[in-house]
């Protein structure tokens, strides 16, 4: 393999690596090459990103490298990021975000039966949209699936951690969720979170 190809490599691994990033060792390690030589390596393509007038750079953060997009660009990344289209929820959707919680980690079934409604597609669209993922599987027949918040969630509305979500009403009355989902968004809802809206939908779900 010659330069240009582990260059190449370099590149597809710290994309791979994420916020995370890669330090020299590590990646000396896994093309089987000297730290010194990689270390070139980097420089060299970080280089070539910066000529090429590429949309990605390379940034060194705590001895670790990782492969950025450049700040110049963020209003475009804001713009995407707050598109409706991509950003809304359905009241169904909100109203399984808020279950989820407060009350992680819980199954679907859990879920439903706080809803009285089937909760199949709004997790699939928080799923999708990267607020909840699988944390564990319930010791219960069929194992199912437990579902908590994500960073991303907590990043989405500047929160530290989950015992930061405000106190809420939402399950004193069930019978109201609807509205007690509105009003708890509402706190939630600053400057930074206010790309969350609301959608028409025909049906319960």
């Amino acid at each position: 393999m010659d330069s240009r190809q582990m260059k190449s490599v370099i590149e597809g691994l710290l994309f791979v690596a994420g916020d995370e990033g890669l330090d020299v060792k590590h990646l000396a390690e896994v093309l089987e090459q000297n730290t010194d030589f990689i270390r070139g390596l980097v420089l060299d393509l970080k280089a070539d990103l910066r000529r090429g007038k590429r949309g990605l750079q390379i940034v060194e953060l705590a001895g670790t490298f990782q492969l950025t997009t450049l700040p110049a660009h963020a209003p475009f990344f804001e713009r995407l990021a707050y598109s409706p289209s991509r950003t809304s929820l359905s009241q169904a959707a909100l109203e399984t975000l808020a279950i989820v919680a407060y009350k992680q980690p819980i199954t679907r079934v859990e879920i439903e039966e706080i809803r009285g409604v089937k909760a199949d597609r709004a997790l699939q669209t928080l799923v999708a949209k990267d607020l909840i993922h699988e944390v564990d599987r319930a010791d219960a027949p069929g194992r199912p699936i437990l579902y908590g918040t994500t960073k991303s969630f907590l990043d989405y509305f500047a929160l530290a951690s989950i015992a930061e979500l405000p106190e809420s009403s939402l399950f004193h009355n069930e019978d109201n969720l609807e509205e007690e989902t509105r009003l708890l968004f509402d706190k939630l809802g600053s400057e930074d979170t206010t790309q969350i809206t609301f959608e028409d939908v025909s049906d319960t779900e």
